[in-house]
């Protein structure tokens, strides 16, 4: 499908990944904005971003995609990081317990930092990697549950279920920017006010759609 110029969209969303270094993100990021997976991948080091456009619904979607180093010697970039965020991918490597174990940590910071209405989804990536799991599926989605979050097993190298992941979470992002859009026009389907810009959403809104369920693995 053939899309607009890249200056050329409809809404612009940023949403953030985070987790511990080595859980995958910046291939998480590569693979969805370049179809690309490094072997050999160094650290992040500070901040990188990334765009990628996309339609939802029969609107052009520009995600802006933005990946930070996970040691804690960067964590004085948080608030810049963090701002205008309406989506954020938390990521474990699904063969490593402690980067599971450390999700609660970095949800917290995430929710300390950004709107409560940000739309999370948790996402086990290295799922490729079955003989070492290290993490139960069950686990991860019980704490999804819990958190009122989506949740989705990915694997970067095999590019298994990048491409849902960050469309779903773009997506539900739209859907609930829209119905705000639309409840403040009175109805009138008329969002021309929202183009191009980063929103700000409302957290009944995102949580009366988390309530009709989403992806498993």
């Amino acid at each position: 499908m053939a899309y607009r110029a890249e200056d050329d969209y409809d809404y612009l969303f940023k949403v953030v990944l985070i987790g511990d270094s080595g859980v995958g993100k910046s291939n998480l990021l590569s693979r969805f904005t370049k179809n690309e997976f490094s072997t050999d991948s160094k650290s992040t080091i500070g901040v990188e971003f990334a765009t990628r456009t996309i339609q939802v619904e029969g609107k052009v979607i520009k995600a802006q995609i933005w990946d930070t180093a996970g040691q804690e010697r960067y964590r004085a970039i948080t608030s810049a990081y963090y701002r205008g965020a309406v989506g954020a991918l938390l990521v474990y490597d699904v063969t490593r317990s402690i980067t599971f174990e450390n999700i609660d940590r970095w949800l917290k910071e995430l929710r300390s930092h950004t709107d409560s209405a940000t739309v999370i989804m948790l996402v086990g990536n290295k799922a490729d990697l079955r003989h070492l799991r290290a993490v139960d599926i069950e686990d991860a989605q019980a704490f999804a549950e819990k958190e009122n979050s989506f949740f989705m097993e990915t694997s970067a190298l095999e590019a298994i279920n990048v491409e849902t992941a960050f469309t779903e979470i773009l997506t539900q992002i739209f859907r609930v920017v829209s119905k705000k859009a639309l409840e403040a026009a009175g109805g009138q389907h008329d969002m021309s006010a929202l183009r191009g810009q980063a929103v700000t959403v409302n957290i009944d809104d995102v949580s009366a759609l988390k309530k009709t369920g989403c992806c498993g693995s």
